[in-house]
């Protein structure tokens, strides 16, 4: 991409992109969808960000493009990742000038600077760290500002890195700016508190905001170690800064302090002391403890802090249990949480913390709390059934209650998914409660769908994902997705999977009764939506087809011609084309009359002769049987083209070199070689009903992942052997032209072919 004359081009995109028009929005955000892997596109981007006499909008959306591309394309091996002479350049231009005016693209500026560096400081931009200490010495506010801002952000994200060499680069990165941090700390709290003497508001917080960002504590510590009197109120007082600094400054601080050590022998006994004077300071060492946990905390120590958190949680103190509910959240959101040793405490902290939910009286309170319960109830899935009956019969009196507070409602809604992940099929003893609220919820005639309706869906596609079989009721509920698919909203790909869902669930009973409708929505969006929900659709008809090969054919019937033409014109869009393929496949494998009667409705409108049509078709399908990425649609297309033999039709005999192509392209794929034979087998093949057991770290399986297992089981692509089924239609083939036929169209196929399809078909 030519910098000069793609500029303008992308930046009049950009302008479409932030329009309010989706005539104009949705063709530049697909545009802009293909631009992202063009090489120089980011250096476009970069180029309109910094200039600071564009719109804002505009600068911010390319922002935003240009973070989103470092997440996808900059790492070495990822798919069409940005070249190394690009990348050298966009480095030196992010670091050119810390001038950004607009504090929200200032800090997405540094946050995007801080992702590079994850993965290319200091190795491959060894310059970043000394360019960002210089700027933070000039004189001028707004450059020291930002690159204080990027300098802040930089330090975090390196911080966070866990491999052994990561924190050794990172360990040598720190002790050359540890210092010169730490003086610039001192050097801003000097001016802020000479700011403040002289009355000077605007100064003042500006040198706050600076010396906070620096802040470093088909030596205080080691003054404030062992307790503190009660009756020092000065010392109290103290203590309890330096432990709100550390706790700011957890990241900045981790090679420094020995927080295991710390917290055995320091802040466990503080916790334990109960005078009513150290009550704000028992409130910051569990904040403290909090900020730490996902920092640096070894992972034997958190029975001990598990102990603790029961024992606060039945303090007098509400904000202290509060603040122990916080600590809580984050010690079971971390990475290194162990359900293990979790469990002997969760019958203990799910009763105080339900308790507690009922103490509270302030809406955000409550919310909070919520929040807690929803997080322990997610990590320890169906550990959580013996202990939720209370929880069960509250929230039908909460939900009543916060009829007003539709934020709270919002914290319901998650903790109500986040039971029904945990209750599993049991959850249908929730459908009297459950099933009103996600019809309110996602109710586009209701006012409360404004703020329920994003976790509205959530929770209705976790219903349907666990549900053990269809109800009316749950049934009846469908009757709210028309207008949500007519929104074309960001809720769109839940709205998909919900109705997978209710395909999964209960094919018969959903098709008969809402296919009609939900296949005229379909039409309408198919004309008026970006690729990827182009995909989503056919995605949902290929499932239908799938799960109910003749119903599916018969409900979406309007549909698969678009489908079909869409083959034969060779849709552009690869992703687009393998899903009508993968479709075209089930219809073809699965359902053959209804094929020949699609082959003669398309020879009527197209005005062609049926077998020009199929011929067509197949050689379009061979042609662009690259597109195809998925292992089971690409056995899927060898397996429908095969079942177009044996055939004395002139037309498939003068495609059978491409049918035979793509069965061996087919058996590349899927074939592997038993060691324990010496033979080849099929490896998609699925002959049994073995339950995969969970590991602790995943989920159980959903009943949803059941029902796949099952139609997996009766699936063609995993219950027959493309190997034999090759071999089968080639010797039906062969008896239906004689042997001299036969040869006369194997002579047809390239010789190389010819010799894998027999290495293939060997012991047949």
């Amino acid at each position: 991409m030519d910098l000069n004359s793609a500029s303008t081009v992308v930046l009049q995109v950009l302008t479409q992109a932030t329009s309010q028009d989706t005539a104009l929005l949705k063709p530049a955000e697909e545009q802009l969808k293909q631009w992202e892997t063009q090489p120089g596109f980011y250096s476009v981007l970069l180029n309109i960000f910094t200039n600071h006499d564009l719109d804002v909008n505009v600068r911010w959306l390319a922002v935003l493009y240009f973070k989103n591309g470092i997440d996808r394309y900059w790492r070495r091996v990822a798919p069409h990742a940005l070249s190394e002479e690009e990348k050298s350049t966009l480095r030196a231009g992010l670091i050119t000038n810390f001038n950004e005016p607009i504090n929200q693209i200032a800090t997405q500026i540094a946050v995007l600077i801080a992702k590079v560096a994850r993965l290319d400081c200091p190795r491959q931009w060894p310059e970043l760290i000394p360019i960002l200490i210089e700027s933070v010495k000039v004189q001028d506010d707004l450059r020291q500002h930002r690159a204080l801002l990027t300098f802040y952000h930089v330090t975090k994200t390196l911080a966070s890195k866990r491999l052994a060499a990561d924190r050794k680069l990172f360990s040598d990165l720190a002790s050359g700016i540890y210092n010169f941090a730490c003086s610039l700390w001192n050097h801003h709290t000097d001016t802020f508190l000479h700011h403040v003497s002289s009355g000077n508001e605007a100064a003042a917080l500006n040198s706050l905001e600076r010396t906070l960002l620096s802040l470093k504590v088909l030596q205080m510590m080691q003054r404030l170690q062992g307790p503190t009197n009660v009756e020092d109120m000065n010392a109290l007082l103290i203590k309890d800064a330096v432990y709100n600094a550390v706790g700011l400054a957890a990241f900045e601080l981790f090679d420094s302090v020995d927080f295991d050590q710390w917290f055995k022998n320091q802040l466990l006994p503080e916790l334990q002391v109960t005078h009513n004077r150290y009550k704000p300071l028992r409130r910051r060492v569990i904040w403290l403890i909090g900020q730490w946990v996902s920092v640096k905390f070894k992972s034997d120590l958190r029975p001990m802090l598990y102990e603790a958190i029961c024992n606060l949680l039945q303090d007098q103190d509400l904000v202290v249990r509060i603040e122990t509910a916080t600590t809580l959240k984050l010690t079971v959101d971390d990475f290194e949480f162990r359900t293990d040793q979790f469990l002997p405490y969760l019958e203990t902290m799910f009763t105080l913390l339900f308790q507690l939910l009922q103490q509270v009286t302030e809406c955000d309170t409550k919310m909070h709390v919520l929040h807690v319960l929803s997080c322990v109830i997610e990590r320890v899935n169906m550990q959580i059934r013996p202990y939720v009956g209370c929880l069960v019969q509250y929230l039908p009196l909460l939900w009543k209650q916060s009829e007003e507070h539709n934020m709270l409602r919002c914290a319901i809604l998650t903790t109500l998914i986040h039971l029904v992940q945990g209750l599993g099929a049991d959850s249908k003893n929730l459908y009297p409660f459950l099933l009103p609220v996600i019809q309110l919820s996602t109710d586009v005639s209701q006012p409360p769908h404004v703020y329920l309706l994003e976790d509205g869906l959530e929770l209705w596609l976790v219903t349907l994902e666990n549900s053990p079989c269809i109800t009316p009721e749950l049934l009846r509920i469908f009757q709210n997705m028309p207008p949500l698919l007519e929104q074309s909203s960001e809720n769109l790909r839940t709205c998909f999977k919900i109705i997978n869902g209710y395909i999964f669930l209960s094919s018969t009973e959903f098709l008969q009764t809402y296919a009609a409708g939900l296949c005229q929505s379909f039409c309408e969006l198919l004309s008026d939506i970006t690729t990827e929900g182009q995909v989503q659709v056919l995605k949902v008809v290929e499932n239908a087809l799938k799960v109910n090969p003749v119903l599916g054919s018969q409900m979406f019937q309007p549909i698969l011609p678009c489908v079909f033409r869409g083959i034969i014109e060779g849709e552009r869009y690869p992703v687009v084309m393998s899903t009508y393929l993968g479709v075209m496949g089930r219809v073809l494998l699965q359902n053959m009359s209804f094929f020949s009667s699609l082959l003669t409705v398309m020879a009527h409108k197209c005005n062609q002769e049926m077998d020009q049509l199929l011929g067509n078709m197949i050689e379009m399908w061979v042609d662009r049987m690259d597109n195809i990425t998925q292992p089971e649609r690409r056995k899927l297309s060898a397996l429908a083209l095969l079942s177009l033999l044996p055939s004395d039709n002139s037309v498939i005999q003068d495609k059978f070199c491409g049918i035979i192509n793509i069965a061996v392209e087919g058996l590349h794929d899927v074939m592997t070689e038993d060691p324990e034979t010496g033979t080849h087998k099929d490896c998609m093949l699925m002959s049994h009903l073995e339950e995969p057991k969970a590991t602790e770290d995943e989920e159980p399986p959903t009943e949803q992942d059941k029902r796949k297992k099952m139609l997996a089981l009766k699936d063609p692509v995993h219950s027959v052997s493309l190997q034999q089924f090759t071999y089968e239609k080639l010797k039906a083939q062969q008896e239906l032209l004689g042997e001299q036929g036969f040869q006369s169209l194997m002579e047809t196929v390239d010789t190389e072919i010819v010799t894998q399809l027999q290495e293939f078909l060997q012991g047949f």
